[in-house]
């Protein structure tokens, strides 16, 4: 067979490949490949294998890029599956106060928090809010992610929500990042609709949810299902009538508290509940045999000093699938880096490194329904990968420069060779 692209001369090749999602002792096998490469034609992977057998089985085209990887490791992109990545405004200054601290709620009761971000986002003309989009998404590649989930939910109006979803759908043909677009109407009620929250949920279950999907701009609906947010019943209602609509389903579950936001998840059930700091040994039974993705966010964690991470090795004990996401938004998901939250989950959640690997590549990938294209190294995928500038391990090393290439689709689109 033909090749125009080949990654050769690795230590190693974690391929990821194999049956999605990893569930239990499952998630460790990262498909390891001593000294393999990697070959591709049209960006589609067409051998993955020992170097030595390559030209037993692909010739490169004349004009075919070579890769060295100078004796390091390839790994899969990254998929980012949570990310609120499209917003206007700064709330850095919310950053110190929770480092002089200020708790996340009490800046919230004094009118910071997202509202703050919905202001800012509301009064951002369209080209504003592309550019700061598109400056983050430049950071997330630089970080080795090639694939991302991105919400709206910074709008919470029709139009609001429609103008970051059009956003999104722009970015998503121009930029090299890969975008699932994801409608979130339900990651607040905003001020003009706390006297009527029952009006709210009605827009949001009618015609909001009607604008969004007559113009094709979502893959999936999300709720903040938390006290204070979104009841588990207003939670099942928004997502029941966005699945009727021919929306697929995710949740925010459980971040500040024990807010049933796991039932809802299990009871649905939904593809993916996300963050799950307060999930129970139940919970995540009942998570594993639903089929639920478990999607934690760690960098969320740390920046919002909430004192505690997602337990992720009690998930994975369970029987339950995890995956690892950024939650890049302007409150908490101050970082890009899908390697920061790898580290994170395996020394604050005790994950292996394979585990956080597999969750940050492959399972992932099913988080959003992408793991027949993406997030691992197979034949028939396409040719999203990183290069690492030795073991790939090195990874973890948070701040070293470690990404020696970035590949999407066959193309190098960031490099440090």
């Amino acid at each position: 067979m033909l090749a125009d692209f080949l990654i050769h001369n690795t230590s190693e090749v974690l391929t990821c490949a194999g049956v999605a999602p990893r569930c239990g002792p499952a998630q460790r096998e990262a498909g390891s490949l001593p000294a393999a490469c990697v070959a591709a034609r049209n960006g589609r992977i067409v051998f993955v294998g020992p170097h030595d057998a390559r030209q037993d089985h692909v010739e490169l085209t004349p004009d075919a890029l070579i890769v060295d990887a100078g004796g390091g490791a390839v790994v899969p992109g990254f998929v980012d599956a949570h990310t609120h990545v499209v917003f206007a405004g700064d709330r850095r200054n919310e950053l110190r106060r929770r480092l002089a601290g200020a708790s996340y709620a009490q800046i919230a009761a004094e009118g910071g928090g997202i509202l703050s971000t919905v202001a800012a986002t509301r009064a951002a003309a369209d080209e504003e809010l592309a550019a700061a989009t598109r400056q983050r998404l430049d950071e997330m590649i630089r970080c080795g992610t090639t694939t991302c989930e991105a919400k709206s939910g910074y709008g919470l109006s029709i139009e609001s929500e429609l103008k970051q979803l059009r956003v999104l759908a722009r970015l998503a043909r121009e930029h090299t990042v890969e975008i699932a677009p994801t409608f979130m109407g339900a990651h607040e009620v905003p001020l003009e609709y706390r006297g009527n929250r029952r009006g709210y949920v009605d827009l949001l279950a009618g015609d909001m949810l009607s604008a969004v999907t007559r113009e094709g701009l979502a893959e999936w609906c999300d709720v903040f299902c938390e006290d204070g947010v979104f009841t588990p019943d207003e939670s099942r209602e928004i997502l029941s009538a966005a699945r009727a609509a021919g929306l697929k389903l995710r949740i925010h579950a459980d971040e500040l508290g024990a807010s049933g936001g796991w039932q809802v998840a299990a009871d649905l059930p939904v593809r993916s509940a996300d963050h799950l700091m307060f999930v129970t040994a139940e919970g995540a039974e009942r998570l594993a045999a639903r089929g639920v993705v478990a999607t934690l966010l760690p960098i969320a964690s740390f920046y919002l000093k909430l004192g505690r991470f997602a337990p992720g090795r009690l998930l994975i004990e369970r029987g339950a699938a995890v995956a690892l996401a950024t939650d890049v938004n302007p409150g908490g998901g101050f970082s890009p880096s899908m390697p920061f939250a790898m580290a994170l989950a395996c020394f604050g959640m005790a994950l292996t490194f394979e585990e956080a690997l597999v969750a940050a590549t492959i399972n992932a990938a099913f988080a959003i329904d992408r793991h027949d294209r993406i997030g691992s190294l197979e034949p028939g995928k396409q040719m999203d990968a990183i290069v690492v500038r030795g073991p790939a391990i090195d990874l973890v090393r948070v701040g070293a420069d470690v990404i020696r290439a970035v590949i999407k689709k066959g193309r190098i689109v960031h490099a440090c060779l």
